[in-house]
């Protein structure tokens, strides 16, 4: 017995050992498991009466890393069939049994169960019944063909598409491991503006390669189409999905695609939305385009996402575009489409309402997208944990029906509650660290997690991931989850609280830029758009006196919003133009409260700094370094934010920012000045 505590002891030592000591670069994401030493691995057994690639996948995971005594995977055929991802974990007689209908559960099983010994929770008397809140979870990736990635902020691309089919990178795999260890079984692999070129044979025998890569760990892939394909690859006159030769190209491009990758996913779409084409351009609707690709992926059981993001330079509220275009079409769209919302009406902001499409459309299946990448949220400089924004829209209550109408229980219960579906643009690049901030993987580890289970509470994902990330020791999760759970909030503090939005600087969306205006640029690319800051007040009226957008959310929300006594104050700005002197239920003005929000987001930056440095002997040193190096920028940053907004809406409301408060550091004519030359792709 002693040799046992002994042997138990050092190995203790040596991942402590690891984990302060030794330089880590973040290549291993959550995935720190210790591998089980050959004798160890003889006191116990993993066994599996089945055998495909995704069962001997959860076998080899086990074998590898499980060190707890022995386990049984065991295909249950009576398990329900409209839940085959699902599993139970037992402790029967000293040994685990994992049951599930596939061996895509199992595998799912297998991780839960290594997660549980790798955060030192108890594991032999267990009894757990798990199944996925969405059928299909997917990552959008907006990677081009060039090896650049739009919004990305972590390196170039991951698939090397001047290498493939011939080199296969072994990150493919450790991609693909990440995903699945959170319960990810589907990846756009390519940019929603995409190139026709992903249709080309040459092409698709590449992304076959990805395709056989996570197939084992029971990923499916898509790709994004280029609407326009037709008549640029296939030298048709026209792509008009009532062309019966349009129709016909496409039916072939699906039966050759399938040929070469007999479980692919199909097809998401962005069409007659910033410029990409769509059935739009022929007089036809989203449903006939929508329609016309479901039938050619139909007999393949292939589905068609067709996101929702529309909206054209007219005198109406953008806010309320998509919401007109889609509604008319709903019960209109063929059953393997479904319809991909993002999360709120404009676009990925630090804080929006609910998009109002949630529940609009009773008979069309529905899923929301969220953005993991940090477009509008300071890149991979920010630390900005995203389980808030996330649980924010799904939580939110539509009252379009009786029951489950949540936003997650909407798109989780929809007309075929077997396509349920959610997604997420993802934040992954080549960086060893995968995500440019280590604490981006953070948002990639909750998107899937509460894909997986929409219920999880947002606390509950960041301790689950520090444990698995940095450590179980609770002097470290204590603080961190706390700074976690306010990093949202102290963003939306320091760029636009109280409900403004869309006031980032041009094109590139790095840094305020509440003045800018391009010359002959379109309004609702513009920040004044949004704010429409004036002498009288501040925000974009939606009410029945301005665009009426209100009406488009049911009842008792559309009277909430459109009254400023009730209206939350975090959407304040977002549904009124208020007086910059109206006092606020704390009893200050709207332009105090503006100067206290702000000032409020920079001291929540500094605390998390505070909080970082303290904790330097508990964390390696390169990550810490590397942690610390990107907090100095944010709160640079959100002193930039900060003193630009203020000083600049000080020109309107003409009052001064209370004394109290840290004054500005900066001049508003210097601050105009700042242009900074970003790419998308990195």
């Amino acid at each position: 017995m002693g040799h046992v505590i002994r042997y138990g002891v050092c190995l203790l030592l040596a991942m402590l050992c690891y984990l302060v000591g030794q330089a880590e670069d973040g290549s291993r994401l959550w995935l720190r498991y210790t591998k089980v030493a050959d004798r160890e691995a003889a006191l116990r057994k993993i066994h599996c009466s089945l055998r495909d690639p995704v069962a001997n996948t959860a076998v080899q995971e086990l074998q590898h890393y499980w060190r707890k005594g022995d386990v049984a995977l065991v295909l249950d055929k009576k398990w329900p069939k409209y839940q085959p991802d699902g599993y139970r974990i037992r402790s029967v007689a000293g040994k685990t049994i994992i049951r599930a209908g596939s061996s895509t559960g199992l595998l799912y099983g297998a991780y839960h169960l290594l997660r549980l010994q790798q955060i030192g929770n108890e594991v032999t008397q267990l009894d757990i019944v798990e199944t996925p809140s969405y059928h299909l979870r997917m990552l959008n990736h907006w990677d081009n063909l060039d090896g650049t990635v739009e919004r990305g902020y972590a390196g170039y691309s991951l698939w090397k598409w001047d290498e493939l089919p011939a080199i296969k990178s072994p990150r493919y795999v450790e991609y693909a491991r990440a995903n699945a260890s959170i319960g990810i079984n589907a990846v756009v692999l390519n940019n929603v503006n995409a190139s026709p070129l992903i249709l080309r044979q040459d092409y698709i025998e590449k992304v076959k390669v990805l395709a056989d890569s996570f197939r084992p760990y029971g990923i499916r892939v898509f790709l994004s189409i280029n609407f326009s394909a037709p008549a640029i690859l296939g030298n048709l006159p026209d792509s008009d999905p009532l062309n019966p030769a349009v129709a016909r190209w496409w039916k072939d491009k699906a039966d050759a695609i399938y040929k070469v990758i007999p479980d692919f996913g199909g097809f998401l779409v962005k069409a007659n939305s910033e410029g990409q084409p769509g059935p739009q351009d022929y007089g036809r609707t989203h449903a006939d385009g929508a329609n016309m690709l479901a039938a050619a992926l139909k007999p393949h059981k292939g589905l068609v996402l067709w996101r929702a993001f529309v909206y054209n330079p007219s005198a109406e509220d953008r806010a309320k575009q998509a919401y007109q275009e889609f509604v008319p079409l709903d019960g209109k769209f063929e059953d393997n489409v479904i319809l991909q919302i993002k999360n709120g009406p404009i676009d990925f902001q630090p804080r929006e309402p609910f998009n109002p499409l949630f529940g609009a459309m009773p008979n069309t299946s529905q899923m929301v997208e969220f953005q993991i990448t940090q477009e509008y949220l300071g890149f991979s400089n920010h630390l900005v944990y995203l389980a808030p924004l996330f649980k924010e829209t799904l939580d939110a209550e539509t009252y379009t029906r009786k029951e489950a109408s949540t936003v997650a229980g909407l798109t989780q219960k929809g007309p075929n509650p077997r396509l349920s579906a959610i997604a997420g643009v993802a934040n992954i690049g080549e960086d060893r660290n995968w995500c440019g901030h280590h604490f981006a993987q953070a948002n990639w580890y909750a998107f899937g997690r509460l894909a997986w289970n929409s219920g999880l509470s947002s606390d509950s994902v960041a301790r689950e991931w520090l444990a698995s990330t940095f450590s179980p020791d609770m002097t470290l999760i204590a603080p961190l989850s706390k700074v976690m759970l306010e990093s949202r909030e102290a963003a939306v503090n320091y760029m636009m609280p109280l409900g403004l939005h869309h006031i980032f600087a041009f094109e590139h969306h790095y840094g305020p830029e509440p003045w800018g205006d391009i010359p002959g640029g379109r309004p609702d690319w513009m920040p004044w758009y949004y704010h429409n800051a004036d002498s009288l007040g501040i925000g974009f009226d939606r009410t029945a006196s301005g665009s009426n957008a209100v009406a488009q959310y049911h009842s008792p929300l559309k009277e909430q919003f459109a009254a400023l006594s009730s209206c939350p104050e975090k959407y304040l700005l977002w549904f009124h133009h208020v007086p910059w002197n109206y006092s606020m239920k704390n009893g200050r003005s709207l332009w105090d409260n503006l100067c206290y929000a702000y000032q409020e987001g920079v001291d929540q930056v500094r605390y998390v700094q505070r909080v970082w440095d303290g904790l330097e002997h508990k964390v390696d040193a390169e990550r810490f370094k590397d942690v610390q190096a990107k907090l100095k920028i944010q709160a640079k940053d959100a002193v930039w934010w900060r003193d630009a907004c203020l000083l600049y809406f000080q020109t309107y409301s003409k009052r001064p920012i209370p004394p109290t408060l840290e004054q500005p550091v900066h001049r508003l004519d210097e601050l105009k000045k700042i242009k900074l030359n970003l790419k998308h792709h990195n």
